[in-house]
């Protein structure tokens, strides 16, 4: 039997199909994008970079939600009927987005079936990708949490297989709102880890994919 064919996602082809309805974005490190509560009224791609979604309880505890790389979208929320931001959007390096108003997005998706199709098939992985966080948080050690964010973020299983991967330089604050932890019981796993060949510093941070040995210990 043939396999189904594969649709691959050309973002030169679609940015174009938006047309006037985008504006390209040169963010600078840790510049806010949008504050929680800001009106939604846009969505978001990421050409280069990275950034970071946040949220603040009414308290004032701060959790990061998700960090995001080249070719995510984020603040989609505002195509079902979101009318303010939930998290507040920061770029955690220097990168370019691009913005496109909520009607040339309804338009595309409308106009473009195959787009359509992969908008939704990623809409559908950031789904399951959140489930997956909140059983991670909920039953899962704080070693674990962190063991599976760091190859999360390494793109782990995307590339070719046992390769070791670089990921840009975050912080252990970062991490540990991540985590749900301490940045001091970050530290001490991250220390763990090296000194067990999982991870290495070398002009970033190494990922071996031995790390996953974490991950699936019982």
């Amino acid at each position: 039997m043939a396999r189904p064919q594969t649709i691959h996602f050309d973002s030169k082809t679609f940015l174009a199909k938006v047309g006037s309805g985008k504006t390209i974005l040169k963010l600078r490190k840790k510049q806010i994008i949008f504050s929680q509560g800001d009106a939604a009224d846009a969505v978001f791609y990421i050409q280069e970079g990275k950034v970071k979604l946040t949220v603040v309880s009414p308290k004032g505890k701060e959790a990061v939600v998700a960090i995001l790389g080249r070719s995510n979208f984020f603040g989609e929320g505002c195509l079902a009927a979101q009318l303010v931001r939930m998290a507040t959007a920061i770029s955690i390096e220097d990168g370019v987005i691009v913005r496109i108003e909520k009607s040339a997005m309804i338009r595309v998706l409308h106009d473009e079936p195959i787009f359509s199709e992969l908008f939704m098939s990623y809409l559908l992985s950031r789904n399951i990708r959140i489930e997956e966080d909140l059983v991670d948080q909920l039953f899962n050690s704080s070693e674990k949490r962190l063991a599976r964010i760091l190859l999360l973020l390494a793109h782990y299983g995307k590339e070719s297989e046992n390769v070791d991967l670089l990921i840009p330089k975050i912080s252990q604050e970062t991490l540990a709102d991540m985590v749900g932890t301490t940045r001091s019981r970050v530290s001490s796993f991250m220390n763990k880890f090296r000194k067990l060949g999982f991870i290495e510093y070398n002009g970033g941070l190494k990922i071996h994919s031995s790390l996953l040995n974490i991950v699936l210990h019982d």
